[in-house]
């Protein structure tokens, strides 16, 4: 399968997915330990970073299993 990275930012952050690093574990979005208003596969775009605070994400993308999920604060790129 051919790794795609996907990034989604909310101008402050971006988020940073890779399909092909990402085994599905659910943990981004599930209620009870994930942050579901901002990762929610049954919507499009799934990863909304608008929907939450910076240090939240931050945090939620460090409880993947995988690494698929990461992220770099865009005044760092600018």
């Amino acid at each position: 399968m051919e790794n795609i990275k996907k990034e989604y930012s909310n101008g402050e952050i971006t988020v940073v997915w890779q399909n092909g690093l990402c085994i599905h574990s659910k943990n981004c979005w599930n209620q009870v330990n994930g942050l579901p208003e901002v990762f929610n596969p049954r919507i499009r775009p799934w990863i909304q970073p608008e929907n939450a605070k910076l240090e939240r994400i931050i945090e939620q993308i460090g409880k993947c299993p995988s690494r698929a999920l990461g992220f770099y604060r865009n005044s760092e790129n600018a």
